[in-house]
C-alpha cells in the first residue's frame, strides 16, 4: 500500500503545495482545512495524480475536530505515516490596534493548531514507534518584525514547544521523528485575506519565494528526516543575525520593517479577512507577488541537495588545501630559508 501522509492547512498556500508534491511522489494524502470547496478541489488534484486523497474539514482550533479528522484519516487511508503541521493565521498591525479576541485568534490557529495537529499524529504514531511529524515553522519564529507581533509571537511558542516534545521523544527512544523547517516570506495567499489593520496592502517581506520552493524543502525532509532545517539565505540571515546582534537587527526592523511590508505592485484582490472565517474562492497556492519571488536559491538548493552539495563542499576543501599546500612555506619557489 501506498504510504499515507496527512497535512493540516493543505488546501492553499504552502500546505496545498506540499500536498502536490506528495501525491507526485507516490503519497496517499488526507487534506484538513475549513473551505469544504477548497478541500474539494485539492482532493480532486490528488486523484488526478493517481493516489487517493481524503478532506476532512476542521477549524484547526478545534482539539477534537482535528483528533476526529486523525481518525477518519487513519480508518479510510491506513496508518498515518506523515504528518506536516503548517495552519497560519495573522493580523497585520501594531500591537496596540490589536483586539484581544483577535490576538487570542491568531494563538489558537497557529499555535493551538500546530499543538492539536501534534497531539492527533504523535497518539497514532507513537504506540506503533513508527512515523514523522514536520511543523512548518519560519524566520520569524526565531526573529519578530512589526506589525505581525501575534504570528510571530505563535510561530515562536510553536517552535519551543516543538524543541520539548522532541525530548520528551528522545527520552523514551521513541522512532518516531519530529522535524521544524523554518521558511522564508512566500508568494501565497496569506497576503491577501489576512486582516490587514494598515491603510496600505500587506505584502511579504522581501526576499520572496514562490511556494514550490518551500514545498520541495519539505519533500526533502520527508525523504532525509532532519530535526532542523532553515530554508533560503533570508532565513539563516535572519537567526544567525538575531544570535549574533539583535539588537542590530531591532534597529533595522524598526527602521525599515514598516516600508517593506506595504504592496507598491500586486495582483489579484484582496479577500475577506480568514480569521475567523474561510475566504471563498479557490486560491490555490501562488499569491499575488508573482513577479516578485524566487523559484530557487543557492541556499535552498543545499537545502534539498544535502548530499551533492556535501560533496560539492568536500571538494571545495581539497581544492583549497591542495591550494595552501602549493603556496606553503614548503614549497619549492618560496620554502623556508
Amino acid at each position: 500500500m501506498a504510504p499515507v501522509a496527512v497535512v493540516l492547512g493543505g488546501s492553499a498556500g504552502l500546505g496545498r503545495a506540499v500536498v502536490r508534491e506528495l501525491a507526485d511522489a507516490g503519497w496517499d494524502v488526507g487534506v484538513i482545512a475549513r473551505d469544504e470547496a477548497r478541500l474539494a478541489s485539492t482532493v480532486a488534484e490528488v486523484e488526478q495524480r493517481g493516489r487517493r486523497g481524503l478532506a476532512a474539514s476542521v477549524d484547526v482550533a478545534d482539539a477534537e475536530g482535528v483528533e476526529d479528522a486523525g481518525a477518519r484519516v487513519q480508518a479510510e487511508l491506513g496508518p498515518i505515516d506523515l504528518w506536516v503541521n503548517g495552519p497560519i493565521g495573522a493580523v497585520h498591525g501594531e500591537f496596540l490596534d490589536v483586539e484581544a479576541e483577535d490576538f487570542r485568534r491568531v494563538t489558537e490557529v497557529t499555535y493551538l493548531g500546530l499543538v492539536n495537529g501534534t497531539r492527533a499524529a504523535l497518539r497514532r504514531m507513537v504506540p506503533r514507534d513508527r512515523g514523522h511529524v514536520i511543523q512548518i515553522s519560519s524566520a520569524l519564529a526565531h526573529r519578530g518584525i512589526p506589525l505581525l507581533s501575534s504570528y510571530c509571537a505563535a510561530k515562536a511558542a510553536s517552535r519551543i514547544f516543538t524543541e520539548s516534545v522532541s525530548t520528551e521523544l528522545l527520552h523514551h527512544r521513541s522512532r518516531v521523528r519530529l522535524s521544524q523547517i523554518d521558511m522564508p516570506a512566500l508568494n501565497t495567499p496569506f497576503y491577501s485575506w489576512v486582516k490587514n489593520l494598515t491603510p496600505a496592502r500587506s505584502r511579504p517581506v522581501p526576499v520572496i519565494f514562490q511556494p514550490e520552493v518551500g514545498a520541495r524543502a519539505v519533500m526533502a525532509v520527508v525523504r532525509r528526516p532532519r530535526r532542523r532545517s532553515w530554508v533560503g539565505e533570508p532565513t539563516a540571515f535572519a537567526i544567525l543575525g538575531n544570535r549574533i546582534s539583535g539588537r542590530v537587527l531591532d534597529w533595522g526592523a524598526a527602521t525599515f520593517g514598516y516600508r517593506v511590508q506595504e504592496a507598491r505592485r500586486a495582483r489579484g484582490a484582496i479577500l475577506p479577512p480568514n480569521l475567523y472565517a474561510p475566504s471563498p474562492g479557490d486560491v490555490q497556492a501562488r499569491g499575488g507577488f508573482g513577479a516578485q519571488s524566487l523559484p530557487w536559491s543557492p541556499q535552498v538548493w543545499a537545502v534539498t541537495h544535502r548530499r551533492a552539495a556535501a560533496g560539492i563542499g568536500a571538494a571545495a576543501g581539497a581544492v583549497v588545501a591542495a591550494w595552501a599546500l602549493a603556496i606553503g612555506p614548503w614549497s619549492r619557489t618560496g620554502g623556508a630559508r
